[in-house]
């Protein structure tokens, strides 16, 4: 297995978490929080789509599907449309109200423009600095990893909450 395809398989696998996650729930349960406190399936998913839509995006030189594709338009959300749920506060967090389909139409956009840039990467790609703000600066394979594990958690924690509203 050579850089690329480790990249894809990790990538894809968040695909197949966030879809077993997602699908048949109806608007309602996406829009469930277990407590005040606590976030929506559907905000973790826009939330980690967002993520890798902007971090993916900027270290590949690309436009975000969020603004290229028309999905800030489609959720309309009352968010600035550089939004990507960093730091938000629970108000916030209920107003991420949508449906299953355009939840994964979103994130099947923006797996599939990741899905082609990271096939196309070999080793020394990875050593690009992507961000120069943070010392030492970020270079593409640190900022991919950071993208995989954010949204591998956030994947985690959105099966987690469908399987405690199966129990309720």
């Amino acid at each position: 297995m050579n850089t690329a395809e480790v990249l894809a398989d990790a990538f894809e696998r968040i695909q197949e978490s966030v879809h077993g996650a997602v699908e048949g729930l109806s608007e309602e349960a996406l829009s469930t929080r277990l407590d005040g406190g606590a976030n929506s399936i559907a905000w973790l998913v826009w939330h980690l789509s967002r993520i890798q839509d902007d971090h993916v995006a900027g270290a590949a030189g690309l436009e975000q599907v969020w603004i290229t594709g028309g999905w800030a338009d489609r959720f309309g959300l009352p968010f600035p449309e550089g939004e990507t749920g960093y730091g938000q506060n629970s108000k916030q967090v209920t107003q991420v109200r949508v449906g299953a389909d355009l939840l994964l139409g979103y994130f099947d956009a923006v797996h599939e423009q990741t899905a082609g840039f990271v096939r196309g990467l070999d080793d020394a790609a990875l050593d690009r600095v992507v961000d120069e703000t943070w010392s030492p600066p970020v270079t593409l394979g640190v900022r991919l990893v950071s993208v995989i594990a954010d949204d591998l958690q956030h994947a985690g924690q959105v099966a987690f909450v469908r399987g405690a509203l199966a129990r309720r």
